[in-house]
């Protein structure tokens, strides 16, 4: 339970660690999301994320970002579930909940050397490409699991 959790940073803690993992020369990858209820199509995202450098960030909505994205009745975990959930998966290396509606602030101030997105973004309109390009770092899409997504699932479970 302690890896777990202290896998989970707040930003200034975060900005140290990638600072740490730049000194050490490793590559950091940043994505983002609710990450709702965990399914198959994150695990493969997250996967596919991880491979693209050393270490793993995930920037996690708060419960209130999630609320003025998804509705009233989202998230269905609470952020405090939603961030150990994916601070015990073994290829994610830190986790940090943003409370805006875009982890644009958040990407800005730790410049992670790759930003991905899900591949139902295009580059142009992923938030923070500008900055992390400016910085030298490279933006990409990964191509997303068909079929699996929380609001399928939670309308699976209301019929």
């Amino acid at each position: 339970m302690e890896r777990t959790a202290s896998k989970i940073k707040d930003r200034q803690g975060l900005k140290n660690w990638v600072e740490r993992m730049h000194q050490k020369g490793d590559k950091v990858v940043f994505t983002n999301g609710c990450f709702d209820i965990l399914h198959l199509g994150h695990i493969d995202y997250l996967e596919k994320a991880k491979a693209l450098g050393d270490k793993l960030v995930v920037g996690l909505n708060s419960d209130d970002s999630v609320k003025r994205l998804k509705g009233e009745t989202r998230p269905i975990n609470g952020e405090f579930a939603r961030a150990r959930m994916l601070a015990a998966l073994g290829f994610i290396d830190a986790v940090c909940v943003f409370g805006e509606e875009t982890p644009k602030e958040l990407i800005e101030f730790i410049l992670p050397d790759v930003l991905v997105k899900g591949g139902d973004y295009t580059i142009d309109t992923i938030v923070g490409a500008n900055a992390v390009l400016k910085n030298g770092g490279h933006v990409q899409t990964i191509d997303l699991v068909e079929g699996y997504s929380t609001t399928g699932i939670i309308e699976k479970l209301s019929k």
